[in-house]
């Protein structure tokens, strides 16, 4: 089973279930869109999305993703912008709870959340894409853009750079750090906080505030993976891919 549910009053924690490291599939991402969406319809006032005791996410799982062909692999990645948008469209609001690593598609799923929870220590977040030869779309960059502000997500992105814990948290990339064990309930005080306001005016702020986050992902239409797909067939990203496959193995 690639997630796991859990219960806490009208809070519905959503955890990434798939060891070692939460690496993401197309079907793990599917099972995340889909109770997302759910969890509302289920009487959850609010979200939390947490995953392994010392990463994250891993992010897309490459190794998976190098035995698909073209028409599979667009699929795939689709399902992460699919997931992407749940989490952004979502109605009530979603909190990561971050308990180590997140790096690349681990931290496209916290930035599409409300608010993001990091554990204290040699965790490292960012989006490392150019550093195995990917580049990360617009719509993606502008998720780090949004929460670093322009020039220095330029210079995290440009660098492909992975930031530990505590200066993802002096830049405004994690919101507030916590003791590892304490992500989860901090997650839930913060949500519970949140949800003493008057739901009426809260929601409809927080639907304005993130109106441009929504806009942002649904720009990115499926077509628009080719141009991706295209970076990814390319010599140099398949030699740093296998390159990145071959380390995973040791």
């Amino acid at each position: 089973m690639s997630i796991q549910l859990h219960r806490h009053g009208s809070l519905q924690e959503i955890r990434l279930a798939r060891p070692p490291v939460n690496a993401l599939t197309p079907e793990l991402l599917t099972a995340l869109r889909v109770a997302v969406q759910a969890a509302p319809a289920e009487g959850a006032r609010g979200i939390i999305l947490t995953g392994g005791d010392k990463v994250f996410s891993g992010g897309m799982d490459v190794p998976h993703l190098m035995g698909l062909d073209r028409d599979e692999l667009r699929a795939g990645w689709s399902t992460l912008f699919s997931a992407a948008r749940a989490i952004a469209r979502s109605p009530v609001p979603v909190v990561a709870a971050i308990g180590g690593h997140s790096p690349a598609g681990g931290c496209v799923l916290a930035l599409c959340c409300d608010y993001r929870i990091m554990a204290r220590g040699p965790f490292r977040i960012g989006l490392n894409e150019v550093q195995v030869g990917l580049v990360a779309p617009d719509a993606i960059q502008y998720l780090m853009r949004r929460v670093v502000g322009t020039y220095r997500a330029e210079r995290l992105l440009v660098s492909g750079a992975l930031v530990e814990a505590e200066h993802a948290q002096a830049i405004g990339l994690v919101d507030e750090l916590t003791d590892a064990e304490h992500v989860t309930a901090r997650a839930v005080h913060w949500l519970e906080e949140l949800l003493k306001l008057p739901a009426a005016s809260m929601q409809a702020t927080r639907t304005i505030a993130r109106a441009d986050l929504v806009a942002a992902l649904d720009g990115f239409d499926d077509h628009l993976l080719d141009g991706f797909l295209d970076d990814w067939y390319s010599a140099g990203t398949q030699a740093a891919l296998q390159a990145l496959v071959a380390r995973l193995k040791k």
